[in-house]
């Protein structure tokens, strides 16, 4: 157990989730850290690559409109039922009002193409909800269910999100990820592209 309620600021602070019941169970696993601040989730197996970078850029958001932001990310519509899809209302340039929040929806169903790819910035009342643990999708206990009731008395915005996503949560992604990266590298593609011929040959 965490005997401070708040971490001072700079502070890196762990906790473990000690089973795996979902992503809104690891949030909840941090309210004591949290406190009554708001505060950022972000997913390591989504890689942003941008200049600002995506949390950079909800931040700027977040100082226009406050409440809770999303990140939103535009992909086609044979893949939404993959991801946490938003159901958008009205938009503002990059700003689209949230009006409720789907997680994997059957395919075909999907109330708009802008999924999550896994950047946050939520108020603390999340966690009232994530208290509750109640089961969603999967039979796991989801952030997207959580943030859908916050919607219901708070304010809830995505953020078209400009820049590049690697979805590193599969091995092909993790790899494709790293060819990017290291294709954006002088001093380290042309003896990668070499490296990659002989292997497609």
């Amino acid at each position: 157990m965490l005997e401070c309620s708040n971490a001072r600021f700079g502070e890196v602070v762990s906790v473990r989730q000690q089973q795996p019941l979902g992503l809104g169970h690891a949030v909840w696993c941090a309210r004591d850290i949290v406190g009554d601040e708001p505060f950022a989730v972000l997913l390591p197996d989504e890689l942003m690559v941008a200049q600002p970078g995506c949390l950079a850029q909800m931040v700027e958001a977040y100082e226009q409109v406050g409440g809770n932001l999303v990140a939103a990310l535009e992909v086609p519509a044979s893949e939404t039922h993959k991801y946490g899809v938003v159901d958008p209302g009205a938009s503002d340039g990059r700003l689209t009002e949230i009006r409720g929040l789907v997680e994997k929806p059957p395919q075909g169903s999907a109330p708009s193409n802008l999924m999550l790819p896994g950047r946050y910035i939520l108020q603390p009342e999340v966690m009232r909800a994530l208290d509750a643990q109640e089961r969603g999708a999967g039979g796991e206990i989801q952030l997207t269910d959580a943030m859908i009731g916050l919607s219901k008395t708070q304010s809830f915005y995505g953020v078209e999100f400009e820049g590049e996503r690697h979805d590193c949560g599969s091995k092909a992604g993790f790899l494709r990820a790293n060819i990017a990266f290291a294709m954006a590298r002088a001093d380290l593609r042309d003896g990668l592209r070499e490296e990659m011929k002989k292997y497609l040959d």
